[in-house]
């Protein structure tokens, strides 16, 4: 059988296992066997009950473990999930962090240093020490970006920059890798209901009134971005490179709607 080979990280819960669930289910409809890398800061009973259902699903899973702020770890799972998978088809770079939102004058420079180093440094790396391997199987790269990264978010420090940048990174990879075969691609989520964020949805009220300012009424969830990241990895998507996908029901476009005075849309 057909392997599918990928290193997801940030892949114990929300928005990672969701992407690694989806991908086991469309390897395993098109009759082949899904190989997941999943990469973590360290294991916990979130990630050994994904293995287990990555398992059950018929998939093989594997994790490889490491801090991303450290300089050397995406090198080394990118090394672990070859030596494991024997080879790559596709790597998701999902990891990220939000950490010590202020506005930016108040901002220390080591929590600005922290994100930037985990949220682009690390996915560079990661792509650079993939390169080869894709190169050979022609395969793609999925960055997970933000909405923030598309519109600037006030008080949330250096989050929205170093999305921006994430974004401008993989645009400029899908140029200088395109004439070796490699896609690149980034999502960028909208509002999303994982466990980092399940506590600003145990508010039934803030839930609504989130769910009013999207037009589809509702809150994403990450099978949402799975489903999207599975495509992006896929055959089906072999000509679309240097895109960032905005999967936020609607939201981010629907600002002039807002605006008091104006005419509702016939």
């Amino acid at each position: 059988m057909q392997e599918m080979r990928v290193l997801i990280t940030g892949a114990s819960k929300g928005i990672g296992a969701g992407i690694a669930r989806k991908l086991a289910a469309a390897a395993k409809s098109r009759g082949r066997r899904a190989r997941l890398a999943l990469g973590a800061s360290r294991m916990g009973p979130e990630l050994e009950q994904l293995l287990q259902e990555l398992e059950a699903e018929g998939a093989d899973a594997r994790p490889v473990l490491g801090d991303l702020s450290q300089a050397d770890t995406p090198a080394r799972l990118v090394a672990e999930a070859l030596a494991w998978c024997g080879g790559l088809d596709g790597v998701v770079a999902n990891a990220g962090i939000n950490a010590g939102g202020k506005p930016l004058a108040e901002l220390e420079q080591d929590n600005w240093d922290q994100l930037f180093a985990v949220n682009v440094r690390a996915n560079w790396l990661l792509a650079r020490a993939a390169y080869p391997a894709l190169a050979d199987s022609r395969g793609s790269l999925v960055a997970v970006a933000s909405m923030a990264g598309m519109h600037p978010h006030p008080g949330s420090g250096a989050y929205s920059s170093t999305k921006a940048a994430l974004i401008m990174l993989c645009r400029q990879l899908a140029l200088e890798w395109a004439g070796q075969g490699v896609r690149v691609n980034s999502i960028s989520p909208g509002m999303v209901h994982t466990s980092l964020t399940a506590r600003i949805y145990e508010n039934t009220e803030l839930t609504e009134r989130r769910k009013q300012l999207v037009p589809l009424h509702r809150i994403g969830m990450p099978e949402d971005i799975g489903g999207l990241a599975a495509f992006l990895l896929s055959e089906e998507a072999s000509y679309l490179t240097g895109q960032n996908l905005c999967v936020d029901g609607g939201f981010t476009d629907s600002v002039m709607g807002f605006i008091p005075g104006l005419s509702p849309a016939k």
